[in-house]
């Protein structure tokens, strides 16, 4: 049987952008603006708002701000998959109605995960919900998996049942299960449809390409954004298990740590710039004893992360 997938403007692989704050806990747009360009450069789309993101530390006005911002500045909406997820309907809908009117390639949601144990006619009936209530006619929806942090479990089933509900608007989704082989169930039960699965680590890239995937949203995108997308663009090559050996290699040195503190700090050590080492409470910067062993950690494995000039 031949699949087609869903057209998309998004590429491979995309980084869960990691949000730069001031000192007032304010998103600094302008240091937001820098990464999302290097990302870019270096062959990644931008999940803005996504967990690496402190996106749920972030308010509906906030993230707004961004958006605007950064499309303003000329970066490519529709390289864009913005987190639009919120536990009420109307802030999904509003956050998701504004990233669509700008022209993104698609917004990324989570379930509503407050209350736990929602039923799997719940769980549809909020989906329902939010895409009814958004106007925009191009919009495409990524369902965000993530039950170790949501506590929300989205069934094969449930995501059929969104796919045929809303053939074209629930176009795929983001699984950072972490479980092989439910992520090889939505690929098999949900291709068919044109279903775009992303893995949630670069783990699973090369894996995940094998069975029907189409790439992966990784965390450490932010820091191997080029070595990522190479494997993801050449993933049929007799050098593809090397490749993944070697960003595997790479993540664990940086799993060693808490994954966003760890990341914000090597940037800050390649920047020389400290000022990407805040983050939102309750995360918490790494102390120095963990930035000096994350340093040593990286030169062992001969990584650097290879960033922008400092300022």
């Amino acid at each position: 049987m031949t699949v087609t997938l869903i057209d998309s403007t998004l590429p491979p692989v995309l980084a869960p952008v990691l949000t730069p704050f001031d000192s007032c806990g304010e998103p600094d747009h302008h240091r937001l603006k820098e990464h999302c360009q290097w990302l870019l450069s270096r062959g990644s789309g931008l999940a803005v708002f996504g967990t690496n993101s402190e996106g749920n530390s972030m308010s509906v006005r906030q993230k707004r701000g961004c958006l605007d911002f950064l499309v303003g500045q000329g970066l490519p909406p529709a390289m864009m998959m913005p987190g639009t997820g919120a536990c009420s309907v109307d802030d999904a809908v509003y956050l998701s109605e504004a990233a669509f009117d700008l022209g993104v390639g698609g917004v990324l949601m989570l379930p509503p995960f407050y209350y736990k144990a929602p039923t799997e006619d719940g769980l549809l009936g909020y989906f329902s919900q939010v895409i009814e209530k958004i106007k925009n006619p191009n919009k495409k929806i990524y369902v965000y998996n993530i039950p170790q942090v949501s506590h929300i479990e989205m069934s094969v089933d449930l995501l059929e049942r969104l796919t045929t509900s809303f053939p074209g608007v629930v176009v795929g989704m983001k699984d950072s299960s972490g479980d092989w082989p439910y992520t090889q169930a939505c690929i098999q039960r949900l291709r068919p449809h044109g279903f775009r699965v992303y893995a949630g680590s670069e783990q699973f890239l090369l894996q995940g390409l094998k069975e029907g995937g189409v790439g992966c949203i990784s965390a450490t995108a932010n820091i191997n954004p080029l070595a990522i997308s190479d494997l993801a663009n050449s993933w049929q090559d007799k050098t593809a298990e090397t490749q993944q050996l070697r960003l595997n290699e790479i993540r664990q040195a940086f799993q060693k740590f808490p994954m966003i503190a760890a990341m914000k700090s090597a940037i800050a050590d390649s920047l020389n710039d400290d000022e990407w080492r805040r983050l939102q409470p309750p995360l918490a910067a790494l102390k120095k004893s963990e930035s000096e062993a994350l340093k040593a950690s990286l030169e062992q494995i001969n990584f650097k992360v290879d960033k922008q000039p400092a300022r």
